[in-house]
């Protein structure tokens, strides 16, 4: 195969920031903006959790659906790139209507799922054509390994751009912040994702009449291919445990500290889970070529759950200081980089895989398989923490802080108003609330983390080895069919 040029490698990776810039927005901070900004009941706010989670669950389907659609159709510039760059222009429009548009009550419930039920299904044409071009550029495990590497180093620039910014910017003026933020990161995403679609070199597609996917193709897929279930399974695994750390992190920090030190640490700590992911993906490629991914694994698992462990006692036994939060999130995260990447290459390898013993090549359908898994754990992710938070107590503290941001939009109060009687909101939550929501922050990783490492070490068989036998047959098969 040639090999691939510069251009399209780096036009393909840079599109990743905007795209990550924006699914953090939501995923991480929509139901904050939710929480701390609308005045909602009990029952609303439950009511709005379940239609995050039943969107979410379509999606995970959809994804497949989409997968399916776009091998069934076929565009003169190409078989992905009209998708991505229609989904990045929908879902920028999506996302500056969700963090904009404030019915209230009721009102809001019924708008809000319209409205993120569009955002999950635009996202889904661009994520599904985004990553199911991956796999098509290059077969070389080298290559592939090195882009796969590149891109997860663009998303994590893309995170940290958010994770670390937005919580600074919003605390006592988190109405109007949210707005001007999804302005800006629509218009990046589209903006990013161009550079993809005008910069990448798609392979010419061969279509034959034939080659028209149909569901029952796709349910045929799924079970032929062992090796994509058992990957899919620990993806969906580790995605939960992974997305729930990070969900708490915001309740967390408000909580133990305080509204504006709280914001303010978490800005450092959304910083190292940005630099121990980039580092991750940086090492990951030359780790690569000196230790197989299991033991990566075996190292990168047990080092997580310990520093989990420690994270649970901090204050309890280990001091309880931004420092040592800090360094045990950049180990975490770090970890988690490396097991994530090799999840990633994993998936993308069942690809070959399938096409050996099938004679059918399904990118679309295989990787639809990762963004099914993301959003599935998305899904199960924020029911739970919504779960937590409001048997904690900790929701409707948070709404009488939400009662102060939406005085602050109106202009009734100043933000130091803000800062100052969220402060003393805060200082009402009790030591068991709060042990309560770190237990639940740490066990759910952890034990994603012993269930995916299990999987992988006893189910999954396509080792580097192995990966490279299937890529040599299927070279010697396709020059045996040439002669």
């Amino acid at each position: 195969m040639k090999k691939l040029d510069n251009r399209t490698k780096y036009s393909y990776s840079i599109g990743c920031i905007g795209r990550d810039m924006a699914y953090v927005l939501v995923s991480m901070f929509l139901l904050m903006y939710i929480q701390y900004t609308m005045q909602l009941s009990i029952l609303q706010y439950s009511v709005i959790t379940f239609i995050i989670f039943a969107c979410l669950v379509w999606d995970a389907f959809n994804d497949i659906i989409m997968g399916a659609i776009i091998e069934s159709t076929h565009f003169k510039s190409g078989k992905y790139r009209p998708w991505i760059i229609i989904g990045a222009v929908l879902n920028a429009i999506a996302i500056i209507i969700l963090f904009t548009v404030r019915p209230e009550g009721w009102g809001f419930v019924a708008f809000f799922g319209v409205s993120y039920l569009s955002w999950g299904m635009t996202f889904t044409m661009n994520d599904i054509a985004y990553w199911g071009l991956l796999p098509s550029l290059s077969n070389d495990a080298g290559e592939r390994n090195t882009l796969v590497s590149l891109v997860t180093s663009c998303a994590s620039i893309g995170q940290i751009i958010v994770a670390a910014c937005v919580p600074m910017l919003v605390q006592g003026q988190a109405v109007k912040a949210y707005g001007y933020v999804a302005v800006g990161i629509a218009i990046l995403l589209v903006l990013f994702q161009s550079i993809t679609f005008f910069g990448v070199k798609e392979r010419p597609r061969v279509v034959e009449k034939t080659d028209i996917v149909t569901f029952k193709k796709m349910a045929n897929v799924l079970k032929r291919n062992d090796q994509l279930i058992v990957i899919g399974i620990c993806s969906l695994i580790f995605n939960l445990g992974m997305n729930t750390f990070i969900g708490f992190g915001m309740n967390f920090f408000y909580f133990e500290f305080n509204y504006i030190s709280g914001g303010d640490m978490l800005f450092m700590f959304t910083v190292m889970f940005a630099v121990g992911t980039l580092l991750a993906q940086i090492a990951y490629s030359f780790l690569a070529k000196k230790f197989s991914r299991q033991k990566i694994l075996n190292v990168a698992v047990p080092t997580a759950i310990v520093c989990y462990l420690l994270f649970l006692s901090i204050g309890y036994i280990v001091p309880k200081s931004g420092l040592t939060i800090n360094i045990l999130g950049l180990i975490i995260f770090f970890c988690q980089g490396l097991i994530n990447v090799s999840i990633v290459v994993m998936l993308n390898n069942t690809i070959e895989y399938d096409q050996l013993n099938t004679g059918e090549r399904r990118d679309s359908i295989v990787s639809a398989v990762r963004s099914f898994s993301v959003k599935l754990a998305g899904a199960v992710q924020l029911g739970l923490i919504a779960i937590v938070l409001m048997l904690t107590g900790i929701y409707s503290l948070s709404q009488e802080i939400a009662a102060l941001e939406i005085q602050a939009a109106s202009g009734a109060i100043g933000r130091d108003m803000v800062i100052n009687s969220a402060n003393e909101i805060v200082g009402m939550v009790t030591s068991g609330q709060l042990f309560a929501l770190r237990s639940c922050m740490v066990a759910i990783p952890v034990i994603a983390l012993l269930v995916t490492w299990s999987l992988v070490s006893k189910k999954y068989k396509i080792s580097e080895e192995k990966y490279n036998e299937i890529v040599k047959e299927l070279a010697e098969k396709s020059e045996s069919t040439a002669v």
